[in-house]
């Protein structure tokens, strides 16, 4: 009798807890390799995705994503940066990057080299001469150009 109010409240706890549901997700990436950026050792875990948030990263187990990826020995990482992309020609063919998305950069600094503007008219004649396998009109000027993607 002694500890009867103790079981009695261990027993309440251990009924909520079973009858619970798992927390959802709209993504959940499990057991892949989780390199995380910060220089520490990768580690195995699942990492949550609601929207375009990481909710959460972890053991996941109790967890159910409307989407799950199983990712069991696959590295997962943050996006990359090109901080020295030349894509900027590529981006007027494939407009959504595939070519460096699928690669896991996520980040493009542009402008090394020469530029998409702001251009002359002598500028725009040059550029279009010196178009390889990519051809492109030139409609622009300036930067501030109306995409219609």
């Amino acid at each position: 009798m002694k500890y009867a109010g103790q079981l009695v409240v261990f027993l309440v706890c251990l009924m909520l807890t079973a009858c619970t549901q798992p927390r959802q997700y709209d993504l959940i990436i499990k057991n892949g390799q989780i390199l995380d950026g910060s220089g520490e050792t990768s580690y195995v875990g699942d990492i949550a995705i609601n929207a375009d948030t990481i909710a959460a990263i972890g053991n996941l187990e109790n967890a159910v994503g409307k989407q799950e990826i199983d990712a069991t020995g696959l590295s997962v990482a943050p996006g990359f940066i090109n901080m020295l992309s030349w894509a900027n020609v590529s981006l007027l063919e494939d407009g959504r990057s595939q070519g460096d998305i699928r690669q896991g950069v996520t980040l493009e600094v542009m402008g090394e080299g020469s530029s998409m503007g702001p251009l002359s008219d002598s500028m725009k004649k040059e550029m279009k001469e010196n178009q390889g396998d990519i051809t492109y009109d030139i409609p622009w000027t300036t930067f501030f150009i109306t995409c219609t993607c």
